[in-house]
């Protein structure tokens, strides 16, 4: 019943009566050989590198697991696998070969890294002929287990001495190995198993749990029974929540089976003796201090503080009004930072606030990491000039190579997008309708080039074939593309097979490669055309299909800048080789919209919504390029916000956006 905010506890730390970490004997796991092939699972099984990462050993949970076993995958899709083995398979093998993890965030990754370096450091030291014992101090003495148990014990109470028994257990294990090596030695780590097996112990390895660390616990006060600690929140004691005065159960009132068969359902004045006997198990929680909280609204008909305030001996204390932060660190962070700089606070103030700062990016974990690292002054970018790379960009002696999307880019939507996916290479991975996209186009290309039949099963087939390889959210969210693919390979036929206009097909997948002059910049021109066709007049017309869920407006399509680049190459004679060595005239272009459906009058759902381009007229396209490659040679990428902001991946980093805005204040 209830939950955090209603009828929760919040304590900081491990309860008193919480069971110790993971029993010793998790570290004899290592000892263990796999005899499965090196090249599926190196040397060890899936299962026990779960049981280390999780371990005192590894001290990682199961967030920490799945984000480390989505980032593996991610990396093998970047390599070229599409369908990469599962998460556990991947995390044995990083464990296995830890060098894999230097990649990868330390957030999640270091204590995965951290265990494989000492799982090898340990599996070299046993080839080497080491002793059970020497192997068992290296693992050991490598991690920041010994220094969290040594914590606790000082610390006292239950939770000091759970880790009094753990400590005693890794004793009782190290005379394990030592007794075990001097009665038969020679067989190393082998006599140590065997005295461990004949042990027989039973033990309840269901019950294992990550390593939990000094903490917040957040529960319900049913959970919190029989546990205590130094401090205690309870929060949002309103009337209607604490008591309760709804009667339990379900619709078939199981809740009132009984020895005897159907009791009577607790009365009102029962039911509250259950809610201030339950309220009574929340508040006795605490050993050193009790904090109660409430919601009091103006209105009669809003929240209320509940009865059982009054019961506690003690005046409630009314907070009007709102913080004037967060009561976070971040906040903290934020307030200090702004306060260091503020030439209006006075230099006292500044001074406090700084050394506040200092205090807080002193601030490290058990592994020496910052716990606070946005209070140190180096993270300040706001603070920093702009950066001048010693190497530029571009060199301006030679032309800048631009793609018609890149243009489009640079000149109408966002040049740090650009710059951060284009040139940095910092652009999310391939998604599953980017392979959507790959797919028909593939398919497009086969038919109009004659080397797959213009038949929709054939082209399912096809597809099927491919079509596993993409990775989808869900099994329901590819039957639903597969069916959308389907549709436009149909809508795709259709307009294959029509007459337009009398234009013919010329070249598929045509790449060009052209330089042209741009104010006074040359800009080289490089893409590749769908499809380019030769009009009854004999231009080249270029069509571009188009697999998106989304299409431009009339006025965009005008002046579309892929559509007016692939015109431009067409003038300046990327397509002279289709039309027999001759210079043909543009005679315009034209999206394909293969996933849309065309407005009624121009077919309807049977066929695909067709935007056309006019021949080009003007100077406008020119323009355009010298625009985006001033904004390259320049080096100067601002951020531009827009529709196109929706599927950007740099919007956390981006300044102009919301959530990006603290890279720069």
């Amino acid at each position: 019943r209830g939950g955090v905010a209603g009828r929760g506890v919040a304590a900081p730390g491990d309860p008193a009566t919480a069971p110790g970490d993971a029993p010793a004997g998790d570290a004899t796991a290592v000892l263990r050989d796999d005899d499965a092939p090196a090249q599926v699972r190196p040397w060890l099984d899936t299962e026990t590198a779960i049981s280390l990462l999780t371990s005192p050993l590894g001290g990682m949970d199961a967030a920490d697991l799945r984000r480390l076993g989505r980032a593996l995958r991610d990396e093998e899709r970047a390599g070229g696998n599409k369908v990469p083995p599962p998460s556990d398979v991947l995390l044995a093998r990083a464990l296995a070969e830890p060098e894999r993890l230097v990649t990868h965030d330390p957030a999640y990754a270091r204590g995965a890294q951290r265990l494989g370096a000492l799982l090898r450091d340990t599996r070299e030291l046993l080839a080497d002929g080491g002793t059970a014992e020497a192997a068992l101090w290296l693992l050991w003495n490598g991690t920041p287990w010994p220094a969290r148990l040594q914590r606790a014990a000082l610390r006292g109470g239950a939770a000091g001495r759970n880790a009094d028994r753990d400590l005693d257990a890794v004793c009782a294990l190290f005379d394990t190995a030592a007794r075990a090596e001097e009665r038969t030695g020679g067989r190393g780590a082998l006599n140590f198993l065997e005295e461990l097996d004949a042990h027989d112990i039973a033990a309840d390895t269901l019950s294992r749990r990550p390593v939990r660390p000094g903490a917040v616990r957040l529960m319900t006060a049913h959970r919190s029974k029989g546990l205590e600690w130094s401090l205690v929140v309870v929060a949002g004691v309103q009337e209607g929540l604490w008591p309760d005065l709804r009667r339990r159960g379900s619709l078939l009132e199981a809740d009132r089976i009984g020895r005897d068969g159907l009791a009577e359902p607790l009365t009102p004045g029962a039911l509250l003796a259950e809610e201030r006997r339950l309220f009574y198990v929340a508040a006795t929680r605490a050993r050193d201090r009790l904090v109660v909280t409430a919601v009091k609204a103006p209105a009669d008909d809003g929240d209320q503080p509940s009865r059982f305030l009054t019961e506690l001996g003690v005046e409630p204390k009314d907070v009007t009004g709102r913080p004037r932060r967060p009561l976070a660190v971040a906040a903290l962070v934020a307030e200090l930072r702004a306060t260091t700089v503020d030439p209006g606070a006075t230099p006292a103030l500044r001074d406090a606030a700084a050394r506040r700062l200092a205090r807080l990016a002193a601030l490290t974990d058990d592994e020496g990491q910052p716990l606070v690292p946005a209070a140190h002054p180096y993270r300040w970018w706001g603070l920093y000039e702009p950066t001048h790379a010693a190497v530029p960009l571009r060199d301006r002696d030679h032309p800048v190579a631009l793609s018609g999307s890149a243009l489009d880019q640079l000149a109408n939507t966002c040049s740090l997008q650009w710059f951060l996916g284009r040139e940095v290479k910092a652009d999310a991975p391939a998604t599953a309708a980017q392979g959507f996209g790959n797919v028909v186009h593939v398919l497009a290309d086969e038919v109009a080039s004659g080397r797959t039949p213009a038949d929709l099963a054939v082209l399912m087939e096809r597809l099927d074939s491919v079509w596993d390889a993409l990775a989808f959210d869900a099994p329901w969210k590819s039957a639903q593309e597969k069916e959308h693919a389907r549709v436009a390979l149909e809508r795709f036929l259709r307009w294959h097979v029509m007459d337009r206009g009398g234009r013919t097909p010329a070249a598929t997948e045509h790449d060009f490669d052209v330089t042209l002059e741009a104010g006074r910049y040359e800009v080289r021109i490089r893409g590749s055309m769908d499809r380019v066709e030769a009009d009854e007049h004999g231009r080249a017309y270029v069509v571009d299909f188009k697999t998106g869920k989304s299409a431009p407006t009339r006025d965009e399509v005008a002046r579309h800048p892929q559509l007016a680049v692939y015109q431009l190459a067409v003038r300046e004679g990327a397509v002279d080789e289709v039309f027999g060595g001759r210079r043909p005239e543009p005679g315009g272009a034209e999206l394909v919209h293969l996933r849309q459906a065309a407005p009624k009058k121009e077919g309807g759902e049977r066929l695909p919504k067709v935007q056309a381009q006019e021949p080009l007229d003007g100077a406008w396209v020119g323009d355009l390029l010298a625009t985006a490659a001033g904004r390259v040679l320049d080096e100067r990428f601002t951020p531009t916000t827009g529709q196109h902001c929706t599927h950007c991946a740099f919007q956390a980093s981006c300044s102009a956006r919301p959530e990006g805005r603290h890279i720069v204040e």
